[in-house]
């Protein structure tokens, strides 16, 4: 499972793994994170400058390996995708997809994606945020960990350009039951029943696997005041 996010100085809503990174890997982050890579420092961005072009901008929380990322970008190049997660393996794996595909539409950030929403991105700035198969932390002691709360969406709200959507899939049913909730109590956020198209993730094969069935929670901004 996905999702760079911190809350606190304690409090994080992804697992920091021992993930082993492959020589492939390891490679495609030397060589071409001076390409695609942009750190994640606080400073605001200008992305205009990032990608090269003035063009939508949809930020993905949490890439897993990177192949939903990787062909989802491929399918919509009229889309920039600002890619973020913490884990160098799918770093390195999201990386070489890129460059094989010759993709110019997706930038990677290694980092907390609360530091960029919070301090690197601008006020209507996006046309989406996707958090696929973020950690669920299925245990109710854990539940205070889990990305998806009413101050996240303030957040999100606050970088949305009327009408973007926060697109948000899980395979935990309380978990989508959670954040239903907090996207329906939201007063700028309006459910929406047609879910985009998205590529089916790793994450989510294996949950098919097990057994569990994938829940899609998709929410427009209305541009309605927050509070």
């Amino acid at each position: 499972m996905t999702g760079p996010m911190v809350r606190g100085d304690a409090v994080r809503s992804y697992k920091l793994r021992g993930s082993r990174i492959t020589a492939g890997q390891a490679d495609a982050r030397a060589r071409l994170w001076p390409r695609y890579g942009v750190p994640v420092d606080g400073c605001p961005l200008d992305l205009a400058r990032v990608f090269g072009r003035t063009a939508p901008i949809v930020l993905e929380i949490g890439f897993g390996m990177g192949e939903a990322t990787a062909v989802m970008a491929h399918a919509q190049p009229d889309l920039d995708v600002l890619a973020v997660d913490v884990h160098p393996p799918g770093q390195g794996a999201l990386l070489r997809q890129l460059d094989e595909r010759d993709l110019c539409n997706v930038r990677v950030c290694d980092g907390d994606a609360l530091v960029v929403l919070r301090d690197m991105l601008a006020p209507g700035s996006l046309h989406g945020v996707r958090v696929f198969f973020p950690d669920p932390w299925p245990k109710r002691r854990h539940e205070k960990r889990r990305l998806i709360d009413a101050a996240f969406a303030d957040l999100v709200v606050a970088r949305l350009v009327p009408g973007g959507l926060l697109h948000v899939a899980t395979d935990w049913p309380l978990y989508a039951a959670q954040v239903r909730r907090v996207l329906t109590d939201h007063p700028a956020l309006q459910l929406v029943h047609q879910v985009p198209w998205r590529m089916r993730t790793r994450f989510e094969e294996q949950a098919l696997s097990a057994g569990r069935s994938s829940y899609d929670v998709v929410a427009a901004n209305s541009g309605a005041p927050a509070g």
